[in-house]
């Protein structure tokens, strides 16, 4: 488990100065233009936060065993995937109904972060 949580993080946090250097190069004069610049740091900014969350789940999966912290991971993951996701999808296709599915993300990392709380009390 720990192991798979600092790969997973590290693989965000790569992917997310890929994404942003994409973006603040590449796409910034079409993201400016639509009105989406804020959007996509948004996605970018959240990627790289949960990624160094990850990073630090894996990190502690080692002293402390517990579902709540595998669970946190989880969530964080999956958090950071659909949230991130549907905000680089609304920026790259112009379809805003991918913002529906953003708070469905953003509940997923609040979980994360909560049941990363849980799970150092309990230890």
């Amino acid at each position: 488990m720990n192991k798979f949580f600092i790969q997973a993080g590290a693989l965000l946090g790569a992917l997310g100065v890929a994404l942003g250097a994409f973006g603040a190069h590449a796409l910034k004069d079409k993201l400016t233009a639509s009105g989406r610049l804020d959007t996509f740091e948004t996605a970018v900014k959240y990627q790289f936060y949960h990624a160094l969350a990850l990073v630090l789940v894996g990190f502690l999966a080692k002293e402390i065993i517990s579902k709540n912290l595998a669970y946190s991971g989880y969530c964080l993951l999956g958090g950071t995937l659909i949230f991130s996701g549907s905000l680089y999808l609304i920026c790259f296709t112009g379809i805003k109904t991918f913002g529906a599915i953003a708070p469905i993300g953003g509940t997923f990392m609040i979980a994360g972060w909560l049941l990363l709380f849980w799970a150092v009390m309990k230890n």
